[in-house]
Order: C-alpha cells, then sequence, then structure tokens
C-alpha cells in the first residue's frame, strides 16, 4: 500500500466549548509574544481575497498547521491553565463626538410625535443619550404653572395659533426658542441626539434653527418633515388627539375637541412651507413611510437614522414572542448548547398551534426561528411561512457553554460573582454579552419594523433584549425580564407605546430565570399607550 493510500485518521470536530478555550489560548500568547509580520497588498477588485489568504496560500497553510495543533491541545478534558477566567465586562462604545440636533417639520396630526418617540427608543436601545425637547409639552407646562399662581388659564384653542394673532405668535416662537436652548444645553452636557418635537413650519423658522446650531462646535442639525395626505390616517391622528385627555380640549365636549383642533389644523396651513431649501440636510417621510426623501444626509448616525425611519408604517399588527419548548438541557439545568426538546417541550410544540391561531384568526403570519435545534422543533406544527434567523441563536456562552451554573460558579467564582454585579456588560470569554446581543439583533429590529404580523420563537436572553426595545426598558433591568418557557407573549405597538398580553399554557415547565441577586425583579411594565402632555423641565 503507497503512501497516497494509507488511511487518515479523522479528527473529531470541537465543541463551541473548546474552541472558545483555544480562543483564549491564543490571545493570551498574543498578548505575551509578538505577532508575525504579515504583509497584506489590497487587491484592486475588492470582492477578491488577498493572495495570501487564497487557496494554498501561505496564510492558509499558516492556519492548517496551528488548527492542528490547536485539535491536539483541544483533547483535555478541562481549560488550559491560560485560560483564567470566563470574561470581562464590555465597555460601552463611546459616541461622544455625536452630537445631532435633529427637527421635525410637519403640520399637525401628521405623525411627528410618533416619528420622534420610535426613533429616540430605537437609538436609547442602542446607547445613545437620546431625549425629545417637546414644544407643545412645555407650552402646557408653563400654562399650567401660570394658572396655579395666577387663577388664571390661557386660552390655547385654535385662535392662539393664528398667524394673525401677533402676541400668541410671539409667544409661541419664543417657546420654540426656549425649547431649542434646552436642547442644546443638554448637547453640550454629553447628549447624543435631541430631538427638536415642533412644527417648524417656515423657512425663516428652520433658518433661525441652522444659524443657532450653526454657533455651537462639533453640534450638526438635520430636519425630519413627516408628509401626511391620507384622510383615513389623518382622521385617526384627530380622533385620537381629541379622545386622549389633551389638557387643550379638558373642558370641550369631542364633538367640539375636533372642530377646535381642525381649525388649528388650517391655521397652520395657511403659513406653511415644506421643505425646498437646497441647503439643508433633511428626510421627509409621506405618509409614514409610503415615500422617503433624503438630502445631504451624511455620516454613519445620520445614515442610520434615515434607514430606521424608512422601515416604519403605521399598519395595525401583533408581534408573539414565545421561547423555544422546555428543552433537554433546560431539565439537566445547562446553559447554552443546541439539545433536543424534552417530552414537555414537544407537547408544547403541538399545542402552540391552536394558541396563535385563536389569537390571529386568517390573518397571515410569518414565523421565524433561529438555528438551533430547540426552536425549529417547537415551530414544526405551525401552518405558517417559516424563516430561520442566525441573529436569533441564544447567547454564546463561551468556554461556559453546556456547564450548569453550580458548575461555573465552581470553576470560576470571581468571574461568577462578577457577571451577576453587571450582567448586561458581561461577556463570557470566547462568547457574549448581552451588549454583544443586542448589536446582533439591530439587523432583526429593522426587519420587525418592516413587517405585519410575526411570531418569533427564540431564546431566554433574545426575546429580553427584544422585549426591552418594544418596552423602552433600561439596560440593568434587561437581563432579568422573566421570559417563562411555554408562554406565549403577544404585543400590540400603538402609536405612543406597546400593549401586551400573556398566555401561559397548562403543559409544565422548568424555571430558568435567575433573579438579580439582592434586588426585586423587575415589573412586568404596564402597557402605556398614552400620549405624555407636560415636561418636567418647564
Amino acid at each position: 500500500m503507497s503512501a497516497a493510500d494509507t488511511p487518515r485518521s479523522q479528527t473529531p470536530p470541537l465543541t463551541s466549548r473548546e474552541l472558545a478555550a483555544v480562543d483564549g489560548v491564543l490571545k493570551d500568547v498574543k498578548a505575551n509574544k509578538s505577532t508575525p509580520d504579515v504583509t497584506v497588498t489590497a487587491a484592486a477588485d475588492v470582492g477578491t481575497p488577498p493572495a495570501a489568504f487564497g487557496a494554498g496560500g501561505p496564510m492558509l497553510k499558516q492556519f492548517d498547521q496551528s488548527n492542528a495543533a490547536s485539535r491536539i491541545m483541544s483533547q483535555a478534558s478541562t481549560p488550559p491553565r491560560s485560560v483564567v477566567g470566563i470574561g470581562g465586562k464590555v465597555a460601552k462604545p463611546d459616541y461622544s463626538e455625536a452630537k445631532i440636533v435633529l427637527a421635525m417639520v410637519g403640520l399637525p396630526a401628521r405623525g411627528k410625535s410618533y416619528l420622534s418617540n420610535k426613533l429616540m427608543r430605537y437609538l436609547k436601545w442602542l446607547e445613545y443619550d437620546v431625549k425629545v425637547f417637546n414644544v407643545g409639552q412645555l407650552r402646557r407646562s408653563r400654562a399650567r404653572q401660570k394658572a396655579q399662581q395666577s387663577g388664571k388659564r390661557e386660552d390655547h384653542t385654535a385662535s392662539y395659533f393664528s398667524h394673525d394673532n401677533v402676541e400668541a405668535t410671539r409667544l409661541r416662537d419664543q417657546l420654540a426658542n426656549d425649547s431649542l436652548e434646552m436642547l442644546i444645553q443638554w448637547l453640550r452636557e454629553g447628549g447624543n441626539v435631541g430631538i427638536h418635537d415642533a412644527t417648524n413650519s417656515t423657512r425663516s423658522r428652520r433658518q433661525k434653527i441652522v444659524e443657532r446650531v450653526s454657533k455651537e462646535k462639533g453640534m450638526s442639525v438635520i430636519f425630519l418633515e413627516s408628509v401626511c395626505d391620507d384622510p383615513v390616517v389623518i382622521a385617526a391622528n384627530i380622533a385620537l388627539k381629541v379622545s386622549s385627555g389633551d389638557p387643550d380640549y379638558k373642558d370641550m365636549s369631542r364633538e367640539e375637541a375636533k372642530a377646535d383642533f381642525e381649525r388649528r389644523i388650517r391655521e397652520y396651513e395657511a403659513v406653511y412651507e415644506t421643505i425646498t431649501e437646497p441647503h439643508l440636510s433633511y428626510l421627509r417621510i409621506k405618509n409614514v413611510g409610503s415615500e422617503v426623501t433624503l438630502c445631504h444626509i451624511h455620516g454613519y448616525l445620520q445614515s442610520r437614522i434615515a434607514f430606521y425611519l424608512m422601515n416604519l408604517h403605521l399598519k395595525p399588527r401583533s408581534i408573539f414572542f414565545s421561547r423555544h419548548g422546555e428543552s433537554q438541557f433546560n431539565v439537566e439545568g445547562k446553559i447554552g448548547g443546541d439539545s433536543p426538546l424534552s417530552e414537555r417541550g414537544m407537547r408544547y410544540a403541538r399545542a402552540l398551534p391552536a394558541l396563535i391561531t385563536d389569537n390571529i384568526g386568517d390573518a397571515p403570519l410569518t414565523v421565524w426561528t433561529s438555528t438551533l435545534q430547540r426552536t425549529i422543533q417547537t415551530a414544526q406544527y405551525l401552518p405558517y411561512p417559516k424563516l430561520t434567523w442566525k441573529s436569533l441563536d441564544e447567547l454564546d456562552a463561551g468556554v461556559c457553554d453546556g456547564m450548569t451554573y453550580e458548575e461555573i460558579e465552581q470553576a470560576y467564582p470571581e468571574d461568577f460573582a462578577n457577571r451577576d454585579e453587571d450582567k448586561f456588560n458581561y461577556r463570557y470569554r470566547g462568547g457574549e454579552s448581552y451588549r454583544d446581543v443586542v448589536v446582533r439583533l439591530e439587523p432583526v429590529i429593522m426587519e420587525l419594523e418592516r413587517q405585519e404580523n410575526i411570531l418569533i420563537i427564540g431564546h431566554q436572553a433574545i426575546l429580553r433584549c427584544l422585549y426591552a426595545y418594544f418596552h423602552d426598558l433600561p439596560q440593568a433591568d434587561l437581563p432579568y425580564i422573566k421570559i417563562p418557557l411555554h408562554t406565549v407573549i403577544k404585543l400590540t405597538p400603538k402609536a405612543y407605546g406597546c400593549d401586551e398580553e400573556r398566555y401561559t399554557l397548562p403543559i409544565g415547565a422548568v424555571d430558568t430565570h435567575r433573579p438579580k441577586p439582592k434586588a426585586p425583579p423587575p415589573p412586568i411594565p404596564a402597557s402605556h399607550t398614552g400620549r405624555e402632555y407636560y415636561t418636567k423641565d418647564a
């Protein structure tokens, strides 16, 4: 038998835990030895990898050699000595250079506040410091203060918003200026994006904003114009305005309030000037997403804002969250892995279709799962189109994958305690932190905003992150949100929040929730879909 005919021994594939251990060793080697000099020349065709990385290239051969050595070393049942601890904290991204004034433009009842609040929630979820400065809230807050001091209530009916009312126009201009000054001061103190929520409906008003912001070093301004000519949407916005407890219409009947608000709109229409100034940076959104115009949008953050706003829509819809059915690893108390469902988990998978169809009826629905078998098994009986997302895979536990929390605490006691102290920022060695997962899920959020009815069958950490986005929850609470097994969470997005319903099937399952040490669990947020009418900064 020739050498070519000699069978080669097959090295067993590495587990994710072993790969993570090797990753830790390589990082330690890199920290203690100088890195080999490698010169890579950029190819003219950006789609072609450099020759050094091509088939048979020196870097590929070097990788093959190092990979063989790593496989031999990884046969140890425990991580090598050089792997000390399970990871470390992840620093918050430095967004200190991002200073944007985003000024809304549009007639009343055109969705300006809806867009500004959606954008604020999205950017806050990505850890930008964002705040909305609503001129209407400031007006009502100051009017309430004056009424409390003098006992007289100001008249803020339609005549107050007439351009012919010189004194009221002066007061409204002053409110807009004061709101802008508060916004600029907040940006100076460390904020990233200040949203000026006002009509800003004339060229002269927009020019004043540009001139004021230009005096501040490092600040830029972009305008977001919301245009709506859909009578159904406008009527719905007017109905929401006059029926949601607006203090402007406190002593009016609904019919009187509706008539007065429509007169207010006509007063603004008389002087309204859509954005045509060629030098401005702006986005124009028509009918909340049906048509988008961009002009002079530059840089990473501005582009990110534009892309998010382009994906919004107002169609009624529901978003369902469900963890996979109970898995074998859940029963054994292990984290991570790719284990199949337990017997009770399979019972949940069979019962899930009836619950979903009872809620959704004949409406179309798409099911999203991760690539892990426990979510795919849970979705197998659902009679809907299915889409698999790698981005929905569970948080990667690195070297701790497949271990129980007791085993982690015994093997890495200091790191175990540190993770409990700051679970959002703590990254497993060779794995992820909750902060990493939030970044990974951004494309999922974008697609969720584009879609209508969606059921996501996912994992505990993943659903916590998505749930926190829709309910605008703080990062400190995110890793401790209770998402139990065999429960469906139904979210219904509204203009100013999200309604929630929970349905628990009577199929037992282990409780995998670990509460925050020495702290009460965060409460399930109450459904809050009402508009705020006052500001604390008056």
